[in-house]
């Protein structure tokens, strides 16, 4: 595994190593480490990853917390946590009413998390537990986020490859906020960064791009992402789509100017072949029966036009969602040190 780190995409220099040094002096000697884990009907990866996990962490000394949040699992994942969390108090549990899907789940772990740094990882063990160390080590150098590479994707699909690669092309192309290739999830984050994305309210939320937006210094450690331990991905292609069109839509607003100049564009075309026409008509007295023609221009225009008008649609359903303002996400209990404690808001930690 590489263990040579990306250069910071913030700042460099001498700037770079005065903030770096400034955020070293604050860095708690012994930090409470909080790793969030959102499971969906993950029955059987459960014991598979606190066997992988949890001996790391106690060899490192590493004081820790683990926030598993369960998203409205089917199978018995709940039963088991709660007897995982009786034999371990350092397990808690945080127990949606029903499945909210993974962003809200890991806003809700972030909600709950107590620790002075937070890594939120998938139960799959493809987000390896040793890079937690070197992450660690580099937020101990200064930095407040540092993110994991996939270097490599073995065991990934060439269709998921191909169209990963494309999203963040596409995405950093269109959107303001830039978002580092091939980084999912797994990474760690101070909590000062944390505190500022707590503040952001969004109900469409797309956390990669969030956790880019808050900026801070960052840096990224390359891993070779390997093979899923047990269970299968709860991602299909089509899943995969519409999380990638959250994310554009949520950060940028190129389709709705691409859709207007796109219009712009059409309406000087077709003024042009107009004038075209009636100068001919004018000057030779050759008439235009073109009935073919004519029914492809029609068709090809009441496509663009609903193309348009499902951009526009896109926006305005996110922008009807926010306005009614539900909670992201909602829970039915907090289960932790032997018991359950039912917030006075369902929605907030107490």
């Amino acid at each position: 595994m590489p263990d040579s780190p990306l250069p910071s995409p913030v700042v460099q220099g001498s700037t770079l190593e005065r903030q770096l040094a400034a955020q070293r002096a604050q860095r708690a000697a012994d930090p409470l480490l909080s790793l969030i884990v959102p499971v969906f009907n993950e029955e059987e990866s459960i014991d598979i990853f606190l066997g992988a996990v949890t001996p790391l962490l106690e060899r490192h000394r590493l004081r820790f917390e683990i926030v598993f949040v369960n998203d409205g699992s089917r199978d018995n994942t709940l039963g088991h946590l709660l007897d995982c969390s009786a034999r371990d108090r350092r397990i808690r549990i945080v127990n949606l009413s029903r499945n909210f899907g993974k962003e809200a789940a890991l806003t809700a772990g972030i909600d709950h998390a107590r620790g002075d740094v937070l890594i939120p990882m998938d139960i799959d063990l493809q987000d390896p537990p040793e890079l937690i160390e070197p992450f660690i080590v580099r937020w101990r150098e200064g930095y407040d986020i540092v993110y994991g590479v996939r270097s490599a994707r073995t065991w990934d699909t060439t269709a998921k490859r191909l169209s990963a690669g494309w999203f963040y092309r596409v995405f950093n192309s269109m959107s303001p906020v830039r978002i580092p290739a091939n980084v999912g999830d797994f990474r760690l984050i101070d909590r000062r960064a944390i505190e500022v994305l707590r503040q952001l309210p969004e109900r469409n939320r797309f956390m990669k791009g969030l956790f880019a937006w808050v900026g801070f210094n960052a840096i990224g450690v390359p891993y070779e992402r390997p093979q899923r331990v047990a269970g299968s991905s709860k991602f299909n292609l089509w899943r995969l789509w519409n999380f990638a069109l959250d994310g554009v839509v949520s950060f940028s607003t190129v389709p709705l100017r691409a859709s207007f100049y796109g219009g712009l564009a059409i309406a000087a075309v077709a003024v042009l072949y107009a004038l075209f026409i009636v100068g001919r008509v004018l000057l030779f007295g050759i008439d235009t029966p073109g009935y073919a023609s004519l029914i492809i221009v029609v068709l090809l225009m009441g496509a663009i036009q609903l193309v348009s008008i499902g951009i526009i649609g896109e926006y305005l359903g996110r922008l009807f969602l926010e306005v009614k303002a539900r909670p992201i996400y909602v829970i039915e209990g907090v289960y932790e040190e032997g018991a359950v404690r039912f917030p006075s808001s369902a929605t907030k930690p107490t």
